[in-house]
């Protein structure tokens, strides 16, 4: 979610410059001249519109970054315990049965001989 805020609003705020500066166009047309206070209202409002696509994205895309750095970190992390894991396993399969304690070797002989 925040990966397509952050990659779709710098596209709602460019559409929100092209519709002002439209719309000081169509100002300049019906107005039959150029000056500041016919072509102001709409470069303000694409101003506007850019600053809130901008205001939305950067956020966003600094959230995602810093989610995805703790999410890569902590795979990392499972992926460490688990390959940690299979090599104690794999050592205990790999090791051959062992003797039995000798304690327990002398009890058997102690009893064999009686």
């Amino acid at each position: 979610m925040l990966a397509t805020i952050g990659a779709t609003a710098p596209f709602v705020g460019l559409f929100g410059t092209v519709w002002g500066i439209m719309n000081s166009f169509i100002g300049i047309s019906k107005s039959h001249t150029t000056n500041l206070a016919v072509v102001a209202p709409g470069i303000a409002e694409a101003l506007l519109a850019t600053a809130f696509g901008l205001a939305a994205a950067i956020p966003a895309v600094v959230i995602y970054n810093v989610f995805a750095r703790s999410i890569a970190g902590y795979r990392a992390s499972l992926g460490d315990a688990a390959a940690e894991t299979l090599r104690l396993i794999s050592r205990d399969l790999d090791r051959p049965a062992a003797a039995p304690p000798a304690s327990v070797r002398r009890a058997a002989s102690l009893s064999a001989a009686e």
